[in-house]
């Protein structure tokens, strides 16, 4: 709040145009900042002063300013809410800030930070509103660039964003139609050997050729799957586990036997799914003909999950189980474990689950299918 004495010097500063022998009028007469005084006493709240800097700043003469409201210096494309609140604050006598599109006498435009605030006497009255002014118009055009190249930015990354999409979405297609494919002529291939095992007396060789169906059929199982997943690059290990485990005790007929299962969801590269798929059928189907032999009833288990890096999955029986160290090595479904296991990078145990088998796969997870099971 100004004292009277600070008030006469206003006073002297609106009324005397020199201001000579007051120092504070001197300074807003000489300073490079415009600046305006008005009287909202009077009617209209009219300029009542201004330096020459606002005049070189407008174009105005002083002759021409003093008298009028400031709004002379807006013109058609000034922010109509901004003004609304410069006008606000002065109805409630308070200070405002707002950045301004003004007009020169020439008709050009310069872009007005302008800060109003109000001059009171010692009872609290305002007397005067003072008013600065700077010509921001580098920092506006300068935002205002910054803005449209952002804009320019967002849309071509909108654009490619839309056209990888699109690609993505072709991909994807394509891939769905492939695996869709393979996995019919899969169909047929079974479809044609079971045609001919009909003609097959030997029981060897139909048995056999029945192992053989089953890895056709857990094939095609793993691109049924991949083709009506909508993410083409990940497999979910887990949930076909559980799936071709009632699928081969289905198609065996053997109702005594229950299927229990406890999975959570273990993405791995669908690139492995083939390999993943045969190893676990080849265990499956193991588990069905040995551990439940002889019509025997029983549980078959299946438990996937993930430990910190790892992935597990675990395939039980509780039948007779067996001797690891006995069991031979060189038929080919072990054969066909070991060999796919090592090109998925895959470990496979068998242990004894007393009672009953288990058989224990674990493969490392990839960092990005870690994070995103957290």
């Amino acid at each position: 709040m100004m004292d009277q004495r600070d008030n006469w010097h206003l006073t002297d500063l609106v009324e005397h145009e020199s201001g000579r022998g007051d120092p504070f009028a001197a300074a807003v007469r000489a300073t490079r900042m415009p600046m305006i005084i008005t009287d909202p006493r009077q009617d209209d709240n009219p300029i009542v002063f201004c330096n020459e800097a606002f005049q070189n700043l407008s174009g105005y003469d002083r002759d021409e300013i003093i008298g009028t409201n400031c709004r002379f210096l807006q013109g058609p494309e000034t922010d109509r809410a901004k003004v609304a609140e410069v006008r606000t604050a002065i109805e409630a006598g308070t200070d405002v800030a707002v950045d301004l599109l003004n007009y020169r006498k020439d008709g050009s435009t310069f872009w007005n930070a302008l800060y109003v605030s109000p001059v009171r006497n010692s009872d609290g009255e305002i007397q005067f509103f003072f008013a600065s002014q700077m010509d921001v118009s580098d920092r506006i055009e300068a935002q205002e660039r910054i803005a449209r190249q952002k804009a320019e930015v967002e849309r071509q990354v909108e654009e490619r964003t839309a056209d990888l999409k699109t690609a993505l979405d072709d991909k994807t297609l394509l891939l769905h139609e492939v695996d869709h494919r393979v996995k019919n002529n899969l169909t047929m291939i079974g479809s044609l050997l079971r045609l001919q095992a009909r003609g097959i007396a030997d029981p060897d060789i139909l048995a056999r050729l029945n192992a053989m169906l089953e890895r056709v059929d857990a094939l095609a199982s793993v691109h049924r799957r991949l083709y009506q997943s909508d993410d083409v690059t990940r497999f979910d290990a887990g949930a076909f586990a559980v799936n071709l485990a009632n699928d081969v005790v289905a198609s065996s007929g053997r109702t005594e036997i229950d299927v229990k299962t406890d999975v959570a969801l273990i993405d791995i590269p669908s690139t492995n799914a083939s390999a993943l798929g045969l190893v676990l059928n080849e265990i499956v189907t193991n588990a069905v003909k040995h551990g439940f032999a002889d019509g025997r009833a029983g549980t078959l288990t299946v438990t996937a999950r993930r430990d910190a890096d790892q992935g597990i999955i675990s395939i039980a029986d509780d039948g007779p189980g067996f001797d690891a160290s006995s069991t031979p090595e060189d038929g080919l479904g072990r054969m066909l474990i070991r060999r796919l296991s090592r090109q998925i990078g895959a470990s496979v145990d068998w242990s004894s689950a007393t009672p009953g088998a288990r058989v224990t796969i674990r493969f490392a997870m990839e960092p990005d299918a870690v994070r995103a099971a957290a």
